[in-house]
Order: C-alpha cells, then sequence, then structure tokens
C-alpha cells in the first residue's frame, strides 16, 4: 500500500470501509440519480487529495513490491525535508497506482472528481493559471464546500442507497478518462496566502467575507500563532533573497517536506499577480531568475530599490558564509578524529596530514568568521539607519501635526489675550459674588462667640456628669467585692475551728481505758 492511501485510509473520516465501495466505484452515475451521494463522493476525494497533498504524499513515484498474495504499490518512506509538491497536483497513471486497492482496485470515478473541480476553479490547470489575468480572490474561485461532506448528506446518500438507487441502476453518463495534467491546489495555495497576509497585517478583506475560507483561515491563523512566536517586525524583515525566502518558507506547509520549485513558481505568482501581497525582480517565473523578493508594508509600495538588492545580496552572504563556517567547524572536528585515530594507529604520517588539513580549514575557519562579524556589523548599522529613517519621518509628520495645532491655536498672542480675558471675567464673577453676600443679614459676632461658649460648656458639663456616674459604679463594683472577700474568709475560719475541735474529741477517746469506767465516765 502506498503512503499516499496509507494517510487517506488513516486520517479520512470519509474513506471508512464501508464507504470504499462507493468510493471506487463509478458514481458519476449518481449524479442524476443520487445527487447526494454524488456530492459526498466528490467532495471526499477532493478534500482527501488536498490534504495528502499538503503533507506532501502525492508527488512521490512508487515502487512495486510483492507481499503475501497479492501485489501493491509502495513508495519509500518519505526523508525528512523531501522536496514534494504540495500545491500542485500531477494526475496520471502513477497517482491511479497509488491510490489502488486489492479488493476494490482503481477509483474509477476520479476524472469525475477533477473535472468538478475544475468547474468550480478549486482546482485549476497549470497552463490556465499561469496565463489567466484572473484573480482567484473572485468569486468564481471557490475551495471545497465543507457542506457537501455534511452528516445530514452523508446520511441521505446512505438512504439513497438503500432505496435502490445504486451505482448502475440507473441510466447516465459514465466517468470521463483521467487526463494527464498538473492541477493548482487552489485551497492549499489560500492557506499560505492567508497565513502570510495576517502576518504582515495585511490580509485582505475579501476572505473574511467567503464562507467557504473560514475553515482555511482558522487553520492558517493557528500557522500564524506557531510562526510568528519570535518574529522581529521591521522592514528589513519584509526583504527576502531567493535562498532566503525558500530557506523560511519551504516547510510552511508541513515540517518534515519542503515546498518544490514548481509550488514556489505557483506561489510567487499568486502572492504578486493575485493578492498584490509582493514585488520580485524577475518576470518570468519558470526560469526561476528572481534573486529579491519585498513584501508589502502598510504605508508603502512594494517597489524593487537598489537598497532592497544589498539588503537581500547581504542577506544571502550572511546565510552562505554562516553555512560554510559551520562546514568547516565540523571538517575541523573530523580530522581532530581522524588525527587521534591515527597516532592511537602509530600512523604518524597519516596524522600529521590530518594536522596540517585541520590548520588550513582553522585559518579559513578564522577567515570566515572575520568576514561573518564584518556583514553583521554592517547589516545592523543598514537596519539602525532604516530605523532612523522611520523615526525621521514620524518626527517629521509629528512637526507637521504640531504645526497645524499651533495654527488653529493662533500663536502666543492669541493665547495671551484669550488667558487675560479669562482672567478679567473671573475677577467680574469675584465682584458679583462680594456684592451678593454684602445683601446679606448682619451677624452679631459676639453673639456668635458667646453662644459657642454656652454650647462647650454645656458639652464640659455633661462629660464630667458622665465620667462622676462610672466611678460611683466602679466603687460599688469593689464594695461588693471586699464584702465577699470577708464573708469567704469567715467561712473559712468557722470551718477551721470544727475541725480543731473534732481532732481533740478524738484523741481523748483514744486516751481512754476500758478497765476505767469512772474515768469514761
Amino acid at each position: 500500500m502506498s503512503n499516499l492511501l496509507d494517510y487517506i485510509l488513516n486520517h479520512e473520516d470519509a474513506f471508512r470501509r464501508n464507504r470504499l465501495p462507493s468510493l471506487y466505484s463509478d458514481f458519476t452515475l449518481q449524479k442524476k440519480t443520487n445527487p447526494d451521494g454524488y456530492a459526498v463522493n466528490v467532495a471526499a476525494w477532493e478534500q482527501a487529495l488536498n490534504r495528502a497533498a499538503k503533507r506532501g504524499y502525492t508527488s512521490s513515484r512508487g515502487v512495486r513490491v510483492r507481499s503475501g498474495s497479492g501485489s501493491s504499490y509502495k513508495k519509500e518512506s518519505l526523508p525528512k525535508r523531501k522536496k514534494t509538491d504540495h500545491l500542485i497536483l500531477r494526475t496520471d497513471e502513477s497517482l491511479l497506482r497509488d491510490l489502488e486497492l486489492p479488493e476494490w482496485g482503481r477509483p474509477v470515478a476520479l476524472g469525475t472528481v477533477f473535472d468538478e473541480a475544475m468547474r468550480k476553479r478549486s482546482m485549476v490547470p497549470l497552463p490556465v493559471y499561469k496565463s489567466s489575468a484572473g484573480s482567484l480572490q473572485k468569486s468564481q474561485w471557490r475551495v471545497i464546500d465543507p457542506g457537501a461532506l455534511s452528516p445530514w448528506n452523508v446520511m441521505s446518500w446512505g438512504i439513497r442507497q438503500l432505496k435502490g438507487f445504486v451505482v448502475g441502476s440507473e441510466a447516465g453518463e459514465s466517468a470521463p478518462r483521467l487526463q494527464i495534467q498538473e492541477l493548482v491546489l487552489v485551497g492549499n495555495l489560500q492557506v499560505w496566502i492567508s497565513f502570510r497576509a495576517r502576518e504582515q497585517g495585511h490580509f485582505s478583506s475579501g476572505y473574511s467575507s467567503s464562507d467557504h475560507l473560514r475553515a482555511l483561515q482558522q487553520e492558517a491563523a493557528d500557522l500564524v500563532v506557531k510562526k510568528a512566536t519570535g518574529h522581529n517586525s521591521s522592514k528589513m524583515d519584509l526583504i527576502y533573497s531567493k535562498e532566503s525566502f525558500v530557506e523560511d518558507f519551504a516547510t510552511i506547509l508541513h515540517d518534515v517536506t519542503e515546498l518544490s520549485d514548481a509550488d514556489f513558481d505557483v506561489l510567487l505568482l499568486y502572492l504578486s499577480r493575485d493578492s498584490g501581497s509582493i514585488a520580485y525582480d524577475g518576470k518570468i517565473l519558470t526560469k526561476r531568475n528572481y534573486q529579491t523578493i519585498k513584501f508589502k508594508s502598510s504605508n508603502e509600495a512594494a517597489e524593487i530599490t537598489q537598497q532592497d538588492k544589498t539588503i537581500a545580496s547581504i542577506k544571502t552572504l550572511l546565510s552562505t558564509v554562516s553555512k560554510q563556517a559551520t562546514t568547516l567547524e565540523t571538517k575541523i572536528a573530523e580530522l581532530t578524529t581522524s588525527a587521534k585515530t591515527a597516532l592511537a594507529n602509530k600512523n604518524r604520517v597519516s596524522a600529521l596530514s590530518a594536522v596540517r588539513s585541520k590548520k588550513l580549514a582553522e585559518h579559513n575557519l578564522k577567515q570566515r568568521l572575520d568576514t561573518l562579524t564584518q556583514l553583521e556589523e554592517v547589516y545592523m548599522k543598514i537596519e539602525q539607519a532604516a530605523g532612523q529613517i522611520e523615526m525621521v519621518q514620524v518626527m517629521e509628520a509629528s512637526t507637521g501635526v504640531l504645526r497645524g495645532l499651533r495654527a488653529q491655536i493662533g500663536g502666543a498672542e492669541r493665547v495671551e489675550d484669550v488667558v487675560e480675558e479669562l482672567r478679567e471675567e473671573m475677577t467680574k464673577v469675584d465682584e458679583v459674588g462680594n456684592i451678593m453676600d454684602e445683601a446679606g443679614p448682619v451677624i452679631d459676632e459676639g453673639e456668635i462667640d458667646d453662644e459657642l461658649e454656652a454650647l462647650e460648656k454645656t458639652d464640659r458639663e455633661a462629660k464630667e456628669e458622665e465620667q462622676a456616674a462610672e466611678t460611683e459604679k466602679r466603687l460599688a463594683e469593689l464594695d461588693s467585692l471586699k464584702q465577699a472577700s470577708d464573708q469567704a474568709a469567715r467561712q473559712a475560719q468557722a470551718g477551721k475551728d470544727v475541725d480543731s475541735d473534732l481532732a481533740e474529741s478524738i484523741g481523748k477517746l483514744s486516751n481512754m481505758s476500758v478497765e476505767d469506767p469512772m474515768s469514761a465516765k
């Protein structure tokens, strides 16, 4: 079983075992007799192939192997960071082989699926896309309708099947033959651009108004959160060399596989022509002669200038020198190991050769590191100058704003006049208040003092009476406590006297003799 088919069977819910007979049959005949089942099957295949292409399972070729009693087509496991097509699907004999099942054979109606996708323009032939001046954002360019795979449609398909609307039960057109061509996967392409557009803050309003792109936008938003962590927002970050662009965005759709060269051609064409997000200095993408790519910022056009080309070349040189330094470091480590091994084996000639090569590599590494340091310093100075330009532009704009506000104020003389007028008006308000105060009744200040003194005396006497009552209460409590203490002392003394008399009587009785009755008496 191929990796493509294994992925589809294990990750696509629509490809359950009980659905495989219908998906692999010629369901083209159901277009009129069972339109729900027809739509479900078309959408299931289209969605499965889009998702598989996004993860790089559709472009590698299969190798036939025999296992057990039957034969199947099995691909070699995808190596790490392998270049595969993610935005383009090639429809040919190898695709049919990869989708072949021992039990059900090859999908008969796959040509119908691609015809429907091209009719909806969720898949577009590559030559047509390159020559078309239309934008993918127009309403006629659509991706898979997610409603086609709704539970209601799937259930309706099952009901119709139970009623007898099975494959071949009605007359109709048979599936068209599969054409060998390359199709641009519009859904995967728009996932990428919606990610990048949101990251740079110029997401087109046309996306948010389309219901059929909401699922893709949600996925793109998740990619943005992951990609934008630690992202440095600077104008120089909008400029890429060809090498840095490929390196930074090769794994944007899948971490394990990279976009192919054909993918990048389609991607750049979409970004420049259909979304207007970038500019590049190459005109013929098929020859890949572009060297500088620049994303639009919010306040300027994406025109490639000589400064942009210089920045891109510095980025490329930084990356190249850094990789060379890493390679030399690895080589030095290997030569050191070789020299030690040769010495251990008593092979002095090989050890000397390894040490000599190591010294040359160390010399080259020092040169590369010095060059890298100089380039980084130059790049930082350019970035600093770019930031200063932005600051000067902001300051210039702020100066214009202040100038306009000052013009509205009318200058310092007008402000002095306004303040003087304000003071005069405040003085007039105070004069009016004084006049109104004079019109009120005249109150004798002596009477006010006498009344205040009487109130203070009354308050003082009340406090003294309250303190005297509190003192009498405390004295009464102390007297009660003293009487209780004296009574307790008297009771204790009386108890002691009784105990003394009792002890004396017991002593007398013990001294008495039984034979001395007189004494007893």
